[in-house]
């Protein structure tokens, strides 16, 4: 007797195919196949009169979509993979919607009639006319060399619409780079220009992928300080960002994105920014009963203690200076103890990366001498380059030894970075926020007495950033070594630090680097300079940024506390 059988899947063009109407969810293909290639998630059915695009059979599939608001601006807050790009392409009108029908797309008046009483349907109309400009900051702003030539000035001389030039210019701070090549101008650079860049178009819709990736944290409030100045002309405005304390500043509301990343994402209900991005760290939310994440995320007023009493100074160092033409750095003496993680704060251009690389033995001091104790380094550079030939599994194996591959390793560095499911994938093939989260695994793979993090959270969202911090701190504590980690997100500085470096002067012409203190004192020496304060949220103690001149801000000026009120401290 033969027995039929149904084939779920199908090789097409070279590709595996889930038949989806035929696919039972059974499971049994993502068990058998021995590449884990294959996943089978369940959405459901509810939500399938809800979905607004998808890009194929067995592709990403987005529901909902937020709505933005004149003179305000809305954030989108999600992990990567989850859908934000994919909302701004389709509010500039790069991608043109199809409800779910990617084989039969509908035609402009279904997808207007679709949205009927919503301020949406009035924007798609609009939009289908050519009657709404739209003006849109891409995410990776270090391509921007490879399409646009010439100077600074010039560029933004022949896009200045709307005859703001000297404004944005003077906003942003970039008098220094107008008579500049782009091609030469730093990460930092490009993404002030390409900001200022957006605001010179005449436009009624802004909208701005990341607007703050590789700025410092006085560069990141200035950018949110001049994108936030739209809103005065009723502009709609739309950002989606990873670092909450920018986007708490920047937004006036607030879109939760949540599923599962690269399968689908669904966009939750307009939130207040404080309560949208509190419910995005408690990873529930109340008014769709819906839980996104097992656990929530918690902030401590002062950074938790380790099971021992931390004595043991593991590693001195003496007065340093570094020369380079035309930049100094003075680097004080210092010394850090086992168990400890000291984050390294401060502008860019101001020699962080320098002392990183002195204490790595790098680079080699011209005044003064290098840590005379022997000890081990691992080092993740700032930049991370994908030039290991092979994949993820093997550079890992390659780095960990004999612990790759134990149940240690798992829970400890794997699991929480996310990395199994890289195993299979050539390095050279990685997005920019997999080859972050394989260069730290990398790094804290090595046994090492120091481990050296130069901007670890390029790259990755909100949730990556967190689990990062929490996997460097365990590393640290279980192997009794210390971390040195060069940040700009000041909030994940606040989730991972024990003590801070600051570092002061002239970006690009003096840097002095300071000996390490409490995390407290650091942020508040730091904030001072800047003219910056922030304060504690009362229900998850993540911190905010006060606007600037608010009551909350003159009060904590005027006691000298920019960090946070010390009464907080205490409670």
């Amino acid at each position: 007797m033969v027995k039929s059988r149904v084939e779920a899947i199908r090789i097409e063009d070279g590709k595996v195919v889930i038949v989806e109407s035929l696919c039972k969810g059974c499971g049994i293909c993502v068990k058998k196949c021995p590449f884990k290639a294959l996943s089978i998630v369940n959405v459901p059915d509810e939500l399938e009169e809800t979905c607004t695009h998808r890009f194929g059979p067995n592709a990403f599939k987005l529901y909902r979509l937020p709505t933005p608001m004149p003179g305000e601006v809305l954030g989108l807050i999600g992990k990567n993979g989850i859908g934000k790009s994919t909302v701004l392409k389709i509010l500039s009108g790069e991608i043109k919607l199809n409800l779910g029908r990617y084989s039969d797309p509908p035609e402009w008046s279904e997808i207007i009639r679709y949205f009927r009483g919503s301020s949406l349907q009035e924007y798609f109309k609009r939009l289908s006319e050519g009657k709404l400009k739209v003006a849109f900051k891409p995410q990776y702003v270090d391509k921007i060399p490879n399409v646009v030539k010439g100077k600074v000035i010039s560029l933004l001389e022949k896009i200045d619409e709307r005859g703001v030039l000297d404004d944005a210019v003077e906003k942003l701070q970039l008098e220094s780079v107008l008579d500049r090549e782009v091609s030469v101008l730093s990460g930092g650079e490009l993404q002030r220009v390409a900001i200022a860049a957006v605001m010179c178009r005449e436009a009624d819709v802004y909208l701005f992928d990341e607007p703050t990736s590789y700025l410092d944290v006085k560069q990141r409030l200035i950018a949110s300080k001049a994108i936030r100045s739209l809103t005065e002309e009723g502009k709609y405005i739309v950002v989606a960002e990873h670092d909450l304390a920018s986007l708490d500043y920047l937004s006036d509301k607030i879109c939760l994105f949540y599923g599962v990343p690269g399968v689908y994402g669904i966009v939750s209900n307009v939130h207040g920014v404080r309560v949208g991005i509190n419910l995005y760290l408690e990873g529930y939310i109340p008014d769709e009963n819906v839980r996104f994440r097992e656990f929530p995320i918690r902030f401590k007023v002062k950074p938790p203690s380790p099971g021992w009493v931390v004595t043991d100074v593991l590693l001195e160092w003496g007065e340093m200076e570094k020369h380079y033409e035309g930049f100094s750095l003075h680097v004080e003496a210092g010394s850090v103890s086992k168990g400890e993680v000291i984050g390294v704060l401060g502008p860019n251009g101001i020699g962080k990366t320098t002392f990183i690389k002195l204490l790595g033995g790098i680079e080699k001091p011209d005044v003064g001498s290098p840590p005379e104790e022997e000890i081990s380094i691992s080092y993740k550079p700032q930049y991370v380059s994908s030039n290991y030939e092979g994949k993820v599994r093997d550079l890992l194996k390659s780095i960990a030894k004999t612990e790759f591959g134990s149940s240690w390793y798992t829970t400890e560095i794997v699991v929480p970075l996310g990395i199994e499911q890289l195993f299979d994938r050539e390095v050279t093939d990685l997005s920019g926020g997999e080859l972050q989260r394989v260069a730290i695994a990398a790094c804290l793979s090595k046994e090492a007495d120091i481990y050296l993090l130069d901007e670890p959270s390029a790259y990755l969202d909100v949730e990556e950033r967190l689990n990062m911090a929490r996997t460097v701190r365990r590393i640290v504590e279980s192997k009794e070594a210390t971390a040195f980690v060069v940040e700009h997100d000041v909030v994940a500085l606040d989730f991972i630090a024990d003590r801070l470096m600051v570092f002061s002067g002239e970006p690009g012409v003096e840097g002095f680097g300071h000996s390490p203190t409490d995390l407290h004192s650091g942020m508040n020496s730091f904030l001072k300079d800047v003219g910056i304060t922030f304060r504690r949220d009362p229900n998850t103690l993540r911190p905010r940024v006060n606007k600037e001149g608010s009551r909350t801000d003159r009060l904590q000026k005027e006691k000298g506390e920019y960090y946070y009120l010390s009464s907080l401290e205490e409670e």
